[in-house]
This record gives C-alpha cells, sequence and structure tokens, in this order.
C-alpha cells in the first residue's frame, strides 16, 4: 500500500517580539507555502498558547494535514507540547517537527534582512525532512515499585520520608555509621538560632522507624544498571542496618550485615552531599600552623560547649574571614558557597553575646543574604556589635601570642595589618572527592563546578539525563537548608510519578540495527552512554534495548558498517535538510 502523499502545515510563530523583532515572520510564512508538500503556511503571535495550538488541531482536521512544522523556539522548550497537540486530534506525535528561528536566528542576528532569509532556509530544510518523517509507535515498559535515595543527610531523609509516605519500599544508603551528613556537626541554625540536633532528631527517629524504609548504614553503591522504573543497584553494606517494622512504625530492628545485596527499584534519588573546603590548601592563611587559626565547622564545636579557651590568652578579638575556599579561581572553585555568609553571621552574633568585651570583625568580598530572614538576621548581627569590614586577606601570620591578618581594604584601598587572638576560616563547599566515581557509577554529568549537572537549571532542576534519577541537595550545587530539603521533596515527587503510574513511556526515536550488516565489533557498545546496545552471545551481532536507548545517535555515527539506523533522525531525512539549505 502506498504511502498518502506529504500535506503539510507550517506554523511560523513571533514568539512577541523574541522572533518578530528581527524577523518578517509573515514573510517566511509566505515563503513557507510555496514549499513541496506544503497545503497551509500561516503566522501566530504565540504559537504555544492555547489559540496557537487549536489552530493547529483545526487545520490537522479540516486540512488532513499528516506533517506539522513548527517554526518558533528551541524543541527542547515546546516539542513535548506541540507533539501532545497533534496527538489530541489524531496525528502520530513523531510527524510534528520544529524549525529553532528563536535562538538560532533572530536572537543571533541583527540584520533583519538577513535573519529573514536565514530563517526561510531553516523552515525550508526542516520541511524537507518532515516530508519523510515516519509514525513511530509509543511504548509503555512496567515499573519495580520502590526505590533508593543514596545519602543519608536531611536532603536524603526528607527526599526518603515523602517516598516512604506514600506506602512504597525506600532504601536510604549511608556511607557513613550515621545519618544526619553534615547538619550533625552544627551547633545552631540561621536565621532562627534554632539547635541543629532538636531539627535532626526526630527527623531520624522518623526515618529509622518507619515501616517503609529500610536503613542501610556503612553501606554504599557500587553498581547500577537497568533504566527507568526497572533500575538494579548493587549495594555493599558492611554496616548496621535499621529496618521500621509494624503498622504504626514504632519499633525497628537492628542488626549487623556484611553482603552484597541487590536492589531492584523504580526510582533513585542521588543525595551524596558535598565536602567542605580544605584550608590546608590555602597554607598564607596559617591554618594547621598557628592553634588560633580555626575553621568555621570547629568554631561550631567551641560555640557548642560555650569554650573559646585553651588558646595562648585570653580571647579579646576574634576575625572571620570570608570565601575560604569558595569565589576563588585559584583553587578551582569560582563559585559562591552560598551558606558562609550566614553562618558567619549567626557564628559572630553568638561569639558577642559569649564574649561581650571581645572586639568581633568580618572581613568580607560581599555579603549575600538571600534567604527568608536572612537580611533581618545580618543587621541584627550588626546592631550585636559585629563590625563588617569589606577586604580581602592575603596572609595571616604570628605576632607574639596573636596573629596578624595582611590584606588589603578594598572600600578604602588601603592596606590591612590587624592583629586578632583569633580567626575563624569560613570555608565553603566544594564535591565530594569520590563525585568522579559516583558520576561514572550513576551516568550522570558534572557541570563547569565539579557537581553533579541538572537537565535545566529552571525547568528541570532536580532531573538528571538518565530518566529515573534525581538529585537532592548540595550534590547539584551549595545550598543551605531550608532549599536543600525544598530540592529533596522536589526529587521525592519526581521519583513518585512513574512508581504511582505503574508505568513509563520509552523513547521511540532510538537506534535500529540492521543485523545483515552488522559486524559484531562492538564499537556501539563501548561509545554508548546508556549501556544500550550489547553484543548477542549466539549471533554476534549488537542488540540495542530500546528502552535504554535515548536516540542520541553516537552508535549510528560510530559505526564502521553503517549498520546501525537512528530513528527520526535517518540519513535521507538528514540529507534532505542539507539539500534544501544549499540550494
Amino acid at each position: 500500500m502506498m504511502e498518502p502523499q506529504p500535506r503539510i502545515g507550517v506554523y511560523i510563530c513571533h514568539c512577541g517580539t523574541n522572533i518578530a523583532a528581527t524577523v518578517d515572520v509573515a514573510q517566511v510564512a509566505e515563503f513557507a507555502a510555496t514549499l513541496p508538500g506544503v497545503v497551509v503556511a500561516r503566522d501566530y503571535l504565540y504559537m504555544c498558547s492555547d489559540p496557537g495550538q487549536a489552530l493547529i488541531q483545526q487545520d490537522i482536521k479540516e486540512q488532513g494535514l499528516n506533517r506539522v512544522v513548527v517554526a518558533s523556539c528551541s524543541p527542547t522548550m515546546h516539542e513535548p507540547t506541540f507533539r501532545g497537540a497533534a496527538q489530541q486530534v489524531g496525528l502520530n506525535p513523531y510527524l510534528v517537527e520544529m524549525a529553532n528561528i528563536r535562538e538560532q536566528c533572530s536572537w543571533v542576528h541583527r540584520d533583519r534582512e538577513q535573519a529573514t532569509e536565514k530563517a526561510k532556509l531553516l523552515v525550508a530544510s526542516v520541511v524537507a525532512k518532515a516530508a519523510l518523517l515516519k509514525p513511530l509507535e509509543e511504548r509503555e515498559v512496567g515499573v519495580t515499585p520502590g526505590a533508593v535515595v543514596v545519602g543519608g543527610g536531611v536532603a536524603g531523609m526528607v527526599a526518603a520520608l515523602d517516598v516512604a509516605d506514600t506506602g512504597f519500599p525506600v532504601y536510604l544508603v549511608e556511607k557513613s555509621d550515621r545519618l544526619g551528613g553534615h547538619v550533625a556537626d552544627l551547633n545552631r541554625v540561621f536565621p532562627t538560632l534554632e539547635s541543629a540536633a532538636e531539627l535532626l532528631e526526630p527527623l531520624i527517629e522518623r526515618v529509622t522507624s518507619h515501616p517503609h524504609i529500610t536503613v542501610l548504614r556503612n553501606a554504599e553503591v557500587v553498581g547500577m544498571e537497568g533504566y527507568v522504573g526497572n533500575f538494579t543497584v548493587e549495594v555493599r553494606d558492611s554496616g548496621i542496618v535499621d529496618s521500621g517494622f509494624g503498622g504504626d512504625g514504632a519499633e525497628s530492628t537492628n542488626y549487623e550485615s556484611t553482603n552484597l545485596r541487590t536492589l531492584d527499584v523504580g526510582s533513585i534519588i542521588v543525595a551524596t552531599g558535598y565536602d567542605v573546603f580544605d584550608p590546608h590548601r590555602k597554607p598564607e592563611l596559617g591554618y594547621g600552623q598557628y592553634p588560633n587559626v580555626i575553621t568555621s565547622l570547629e568554631m561550631e564545636r567551641r560555640l557548642a560547649t560555650e569554650d573559646l579557651t585553651g588558646f595562648s590568652k585570653p580571647v579579646r578579638s576574634v576575625a572571620f574571614i570570608q570565601c575560604v575556599g569558595s569565589r576563588d579561581v585559584q583553587v578551582g572553585n569560582p563559585y559562591c558557597s552560598r551558606v558562609c555568609c550566614m553562618y558567619t553571621a549567626k557564628q559572630s552574633r553568638l561569639v558577642c553575646e559569649l564574649l561581650p568585651e571581645a572586639k568581633v570583625t568580618v572581613f568580607f568580598m560581599d555579603v549575600r543574604t538571600f534567604g527568608k530572614g536572612a537580611e533581618e538576621f545580618y543587621d541584627e548581627a550588626r546592631a550585636k556589635g559585629v563590625l563588617y569590614r569589606r577586604g580581602t586577606v592575603s596572609e595571616i601570620y604570628r605576632r607574639g601570642d596573636r596573629v596578624v591578618l595582611v590584606g588589603e581594604d578594598t572600600l578604602l584601598g588601603r592596606p590591612i595589618d590587624f592583629e586578632a587572638d583569633l580567626v575563624v576560616l569560613a570555608v565553603g563547599m566544594e564535591p565530594r572527592s569520590d563525585i568522579a566515581d559516583l558520576s561514572t557509577l550513576f551516568k550522570l554529568p558534572r557541570s563547569a563546578d565539579g557537581f553533579f549537572m541538572e537537565c535545566h537549571p529552571k525547568l528541570r532542576p532536580v532531573d538528571t539525563v538518565v530518566d529515573g534519577v534525581f538529585l537532592a541537595g548540595c550534590c547539584q550545587g551549595p545550598k543551605d537548608i531550608p532549599d536543600a530539603i525544598t530540592q529533596a521533596k522536589a526529587a521525592a515527587s519526581s521519583a513518585l510519578i512513574p512508581l504511582i503510574r505503574g508505568a513509563v513511556l520509552a523513547e521511540s526515536a532510538t537506534a535500529v540495527v540492521d543485523a545483515d550488516w552488522c559486524a559484531g565489533c562492538g564499537m556501539c557498545v563501548e561509545v554508548c552512554p546508556y549501556g544500550a546496545p550489547a553484543l548477542d552471545p549466539f549471533w554476534g551481532v549488537s542488540r540495542i534495548n530500546a528502552v535504554l536507548c535515548k536516540g542520541c545517535g553516537t552508535c549510528a555515527v560510530t559505526c564502521p558498517s553503517k549498520a546501525i539506523r537512528l530513528q527520526h533522525f535517518t540519513s535521507e531525512q538528514i540529507l534532505a535538510q542539507v539539500d534544501a539549505l544549499v540550494e
């Protein structure tokens, strides 16, 4: 049976003035109407709006369209929108194609005439491809109910509780012998000055006694295979297992275990946290050389016991140095750690209350108080007598029983020569030392700062490139406790979607192997970042797991015998686009 001739509808979006200010959209629509196979071409102010989608749907029904081309923004933004609109009126979603004339055209050009001509070429190339599109079948796969949460800090515990409260089993894997992460090392938290223990202990109790949470301490994930809805996670457990049971969750069992266990789950939440910057890497600040130069975490422990003694003389002058290991290109951490300004305000305020006669000075680059109640807390610290001095400290050396801070007052443009009895280094956050291994294990990319990278900083802030694997807390970047908890709850909500649905949609635009052409070299197996191809042990040819495949095309371009074809991006379709661009 012959396939019907393409009946293509082309829709040019103004995107307000984002496109229309640089591209003559009406002229592009007139041009599109002359292209082969195009039966209707329109321009509209916002194609992604409800009226814009309704316009496409109406033409599909009335004009008998069997292909749709939308020229607008990036497909990353609205391809699911337009595919969904077409599917609602019976058109296969893979017969919808987009031309990016915003990011790739209007936003990068100033000359209106040139931008319009380029937009025409982009539309022509996509129309050429659209004429060769084939409908693809959407597939669903079942889901194993349950989740693994990697990391037992605040973010990991909150995420585990949110998933477990819906009734799904959760395995909380913690590498150390305790829960709580770095929050367990804190004395009080800002801006309420609430005891960290009072915040943490009820949370730990809820987790360890929850009937649907199994806590594996002194344990680590050593392997992960599978795909969204059907992950197999290998955990080496050489520590203590807490497993709540009973309807009220009031009882728990605690037993020693040493084994390698396999966990079958549908979702994974990575909440592996961060490392504290080691100030030994900045020897000019004297840490490790002078006993009265300490870190902010060491100061937390002293404030917890209200003990600022043990130095060579009574403390009468305390200096806090901000941004140690943060906003510092020389140590490889150009980013802001976000929490240092506020915990320094907290500690300096507590020092003023503990030592009313002491002089407390904070040396800072900039003060960043972005959280709720943070600016007010900063003002209260200054009202207590904390002196903030804008300046950079380049060196610390000993002068008798005291230490001297040398640097520059960047507000007045004068040198700093400041004596102190005690110096507190406000150390920042940085990626865990084992994050490279974790990145390989979970197949997660990292951003320029070294932390795990989310799919999109605004639209998908907890998703990763691996479907079914989500990020929570400071493994994704520095953040304070409220933000870490917020992200943990978002990650738990996202992780619950496949578990509650009981099925997930698998990518349809996947790679396909022609067994007659495959030489069984295994190059596709080596290059695939998702582990989709595998060599058939009997036939000696490559087979691709369509559920694991993400349609990236790496295997297709690597295959020396050209035995792999990427659906929705076939050679014929790509060459048709090229021909349209060079004619």
